[in-house]
């Protein structure tokens, strides 16, 4: 009897535990709808790296600053390395000295500055609905109060300790929050230097990485986790659908937070939650929720060699935006702030710039998803772009919206949809008759940031939109919006 009662108790656990520690289980865990909506977030990389906020700028090559550490040491004495890496070890021995360790950095990391009310501030304005803030990166120094970051590295090694001296992680949080924005982090499973990851990777992972990603889980209670650092092992090696299964089974978010892709090297575009690429043009043909992040400029960790002409404008970052929400995507756009805790001006000026834009024009992009033709071109020849890929592919969507070149075909349209509205987001102004090809059922026109209704003739499946005047108001806008109603 008291045996059939253990079995029963047993059995009644296992089965209220919704998901088992293997892919085909987790897999079949819904992506919560909320970052389907979104569309539009902010990363942040701040740390350590914000000290020398230096990676060599060359010509058509990504340069990530926050990966210093990295680059200096393997630019030293090494007759295989790239320009990146020789330049930094460079840059690192004329500032700092040649037996200056990169450690010794984290004092120099004051965050005096940091206003964690202002940088949720500059979020909300910028449009945005999420939030993911590195908590450790690859150097393996805590934003927060880990005590595995000081105890595995024999020092102190996390920002409450040494450095700001402040959780940095919790601060922001909480001001996210206020201001009503999702808010989560960036998590590095390795550490390229860690001296238990160097020394014994299974300790690193059951001593280490495992209790202090459950610790930060509990503390912050993330809508979001973008894992990293995966890349060295497979994901059974490093026994993340074990921490899945218990992320969604028992943490305080097992409903509700939303995490990528990044979780083994078997992993990427195949298991977890959202696909994730990286400085491309995002995913294309797919029903799975993914997000493309980049950079305002060649990093992600702020670059002080950076200048204007690195940095993309607030047009170019917004037809981007355009572009990947119209093929259901999502832009996660970083900032890299500095060491004092202040959001470069070009940033915050780049954000505000988006956020007016979308003040006017959100209807298109938020809670929407792909019309049946997520583009339409003007004749000619239309460019092949390579879609679906990881890691940094050639993207000049800017170019293909410009007018067209001789026997070059540009678009004309992005398309959302929301509901029965079918939204055109046109890159240039072309005056005159506007034409939809492929539509019927239209109801009403309007101008997105204009109350006067929109006049159109509907025939064959094309709906012919005489466009307005613009306003003064609406003239300078990058990009203009459409609403068909049905």
């Amino acid at each position: 009897m008291k045996l059939s009662f253990a079995f029963f108790l047993l059995t009644a656990i296992l089965g209220a535990q919704a998901y088992q520690p293997t892919w085909d289980s987790i897999d079949k865990r819904p992506n919560p709808v909320w970052f389907s909506d979104a569309k539009f977030g902010i990363f942040i990389h701040w740390g350590v790296y914000s000290v020398p906020a230096y990676a060599p700028v060359i010509p058509g090559k990504l340069a990530y600053a926050e990966w210093y550490w990295n680059a200096m040491t393997n630019g030293r004495d090494n007759p295989k390395a790239t320009a990146i890496q020789t330049g930094t070890w460079a840059y690192h021995q004329k500032q700092y000295g040649a037996d200056f360790p990169y450690q010794n950095l984290a004092p120099q990391f004051h965050a005096e500055l940091f206003d964690p009310d202002h940088w949720a501030d500059v979020f909300q304005r910028s449009g945005a609905k999420y939030v993911a803030l590195t908590s450790k990166h690859h150097e393996g120094f805590a934003l927060w109060p880990s005590k595995e970051a000081s105890a595995t590295w024999g020092r102190p090694w996390n920002a409450v300790e040494i450095g700001p001296k402040r959780d940095l992680l919790g601060d922001l949080t909480d001001a996210v929050r206020r201001k009503g924005l999702h808010m989560g982090f960036y998590y590095s499973l390795y550490e390229w230097y860690n001296p238990l990851w160097l020394s014994d990777k299974p300790r690193y992972i059951s001593q280490h990485m495992t209790p202090q990603f459950k610790d930060v889980v509990t503390r912050y209670k993330p809508d979001i986790i973008f894992g990293d650092g995966e890349w060295d092992l497979t994901s059974a090696e490093w026994h993340t659908p074990e921490l899945l299964a218990w992320l969604f089974n028992e943490s305080p978010v097992k409903d509700t937070v939303v995490i990528n892709d990044r979780w083994g090297k078997d992993t990427r575009h195949k298991h977890g939650g959202y696909w994730t690429t990286e400085y491309t043009p995002g995913m294309a043909d797919l029903d799975h929720p993914w997000e493309e992040s980049r950079g305002m400029g060649f990093s992600y960790g702020y670059n002080r060699a950076e200048r204007l002409d690195d940095y993309h404008s607030s047009r170019e970052l917004l037809i981007m935006l355009v572009d990947l929400v119209s093929r259901g995507g999502n832009l996660l756009l970083d900032i890299g702030p500095s060491a004092d805790g202040t959001i470069p001006v070009i940033m915050e000026e780049r954000l505000i710039q988006m956020g007016n834009w979308l003040k006017i024009n959100g209807d298109a992009i938020y809670g929407t998803r792909p019309w049946k033709t997520s583009r339409q071109w003007s004749a000619g020849e239309v460019p092949k772009i390579d879609y679906n890929k990881e890691f940094e592919t050639a993207y000049d969507v800017t170019k293909l919206a410009s007018k067209p070149e001789a026997g070059k075909a540009s678009i004309e349209a992005f398309f959302t949809s929301k509901g029965n509205n079918v939204y055109a987001i046109l890159p240039r102004w072309p005056g005159g008759i506007f034409k939809v090809k492929d539509l019927t059922g239209v109801k009403s026109v309007t101008l997105l940031g204009s109350s006067t209704p929109v006049k159109f003739t509907a025939a064959n499946g094309v709906i012919s939109v005489q466009l307005p005047e613009l306003s003064e108001e609406l003239r300078p806008q990058p990009a203009w919006v459409l609403k068909l109603g049905r």
